[in-house]
């Protein structure tokens, strides 16, 4: 397993899904992590248990999409252990019942998508470029996206779709930004997962669980420990030479 001994890294949306799942993996292989989300609780929760296996960790509630806060939950991280070495930027939503075929589309579900999935990531990867700039040794980013950036397949949530191609182009371009400064940015396109963001508000859970694996061809849903290994493998300098990547992690879906 990739080691990251002294490493510092801080998630968004660290409280579950995929960003609970790469906390854990990180502080297993050795890594000091900033855990970021809107909701205090499941962040403390997993704050402790990481505690209780010997690592370190650090609950900071914020919500990406004010810029004060997240600036200040990089602050906190320094302050705490010293540096940053990696950011994931994993936050997301989908507002499964209000982002619907665009035609019908409200401009309120479209904006509140865009100010997470968009938005939060643009002032989430300013903040970490701010300090890894300042530190002058280089970093990495990891920008979650997801394969509805790739291919029609959700096409009935156009605000989710759309915020999420609009990931890959930042972190592109990032990658061409801040590779003189030793800075890497990578992209990961997870697939369908056995839960969505958002999940508890999707109109039919198991139609979709049905519908989903029908078309993989491993015949089944990811799970969010097989993306977070991905994860922890770019924060990482095992991946030094990656930089600028859209990594697809999904089971086949898109290889049809």
């Amino acid at each position: 397993m990739t080691r990251l001994d002294g490493h510092v890294s801080l998630i968004t949306g660290a409280g579950s899904g995929i960003g609970a799942a790469t906390a854990r993996r990180m502080a297993e292989a050795g890594a000091a992590v900033a855990l970021v989300g809107r909701t205090p609780e499941p962040l403390y929760r997993l704050a402790s248990e990481i505690a209780r296996r010997g690592g370190r960790a650090l609950a900071l509630p914020a919500d990406v999409a004010r810029p004060e806060q997240i600036d200040a939950a990089f602050a906190a991280t320094v302050e705490a252990f010293g540096r940053l070495d990696s950011t994931v930027a994993n936050a997301g939503i989908q507002l499964h019942r209000r982002d619907v075929p665009l035609h019908d589309l409200p401009e309120d579900a479209w904006d509140e998508t865009h100010a997470i999935n968009l938005r939060g990531v643009f002032l989430t990867c300013r903040a970490a470029l701010r300090q890894m700039l300042k530190q002058n040794d280089g970093g990495s980013i990891v920008i979650v996206s997801s394969v509805t950036a790739l291919a029609g397949i959700a096409p009935q949530n156009p605000a989710y779709t759309a915020s999420k191609g609009g990931l890959i182009a930042l972190g592109r371009a990032l990658a061409v930004q801040y590779g003189p400064s030793n800075i890497r940015c990578n992209v990961v396109c997870p697939g369908a997962l056995e839960a969505t963001p958002d999940f508890e508000e999707h109109p039919d859970p198991e139609g979709r669980q049905r519908r989903m694996s029908a078309q993989i061809p491993l015949g089944r849903l990811g799970r969010f420990d097989e993306i977070a290994p991905f994860i922890v493998l770019l924060a990482s300098k095992d991946a030094s030479y990656a930089t600028g990547g859209v990594f697809t992690i999904d089971g086949g879906l898109t290889a049809r």
